[in-house]
């Protein structure tokens, strides 16, 4: 079955998980793609354009909708629903698309665990993130800290953000089935709080965020 997880989070939001198996055509069949969406796509690799879709058609899907609204960008190219209370962010890599949708500021990032994130973790982790992690689950727990500054980037949405200096997360200890942890973005006057909620699912690291009042 092609959404592999769709389930209700806290605040009354909802994530969920599409498995893409199915061919490219499946897709835009089912989305009756405008004009302005077939633009955005024209010149993405084969690979990355069932990704994307894959993630529009779990939007729809997860909305209950019978008639589809697509998502539009504002300004900084953060997407949003026109006429909706809910915040949402989307995902994808490798097999799995992934969206998130709260009347809250979210953001969710999927990632398949792969060893090279370790050549650049220099450029998103403080030497006092890397001696916090894992010794036995290293790998695993350096993507929660990508994964989850990757989302706070997208709840953020205004980019212009610095990963090491200006999203921040509180060490924890990595849980190897699901765990949470504290994320902050403070840049100037900015100063946003998240819960940041992580798992592993086979070999990806699923990651979302949602804003709190502190």
């Amino acid at each position: 079955m092609p959404i592999y997880l769709h389930e209700s989070i806290p605040s009354q939001g909802e994530i969920g998980l599409w498995d893409i198996t199915e061919e490219e055509a499946f897709f835009r069949n089912e989305l009756d793609l405008d004009d302005d969406e077939c633009d955005e796509i024209r010149d993405v690799v084969e690979k990355r354009r069932k990704e994307w879709l894959a993630g529009r058609l779990l939007l729809h899907r997860m909305s209950g909708r019978s008639k589809r609204e697509k998502p539009v960008k504002d300004e900084f190219g953060k997407p949003h629903i026109r006429q909706s209370e809910f915040d949402i962010s989307l995902s994808h890599s490798g097999r799995f698309a992934a969206v998130i949708a709260a009347p809250c500021v979210v953001g969710i990032d999927i990632q398949h665990l792969v060893p090279k994130l370790k050549r650049i973790e220099r450029k998103f982790m403080t030497d006092e993130d890397l001696e916090g992690l894992s010794k036995d689950f290293y790998l695993e727990h350096l993507h929660v800290y990508w994964g989850a500054k990757e989302a706070l980037y997208k709840a953020y949405g205004k980019k212009k953000l610095e990963f090491r200096e200006h999203i921040l997360i509180a060490p924890f200890e990595y849980d190897v089935s699901f765990g949470t942890c504290k994320g902050y973005v403070v840049k100037d006057e900015t100063r946003m709080v998240f819960d940041i909620h992580y798992r592993l699912i086979e070999n990806y690291i699923l990651v979302y965020a949602m804003q709190i009042n502190e």
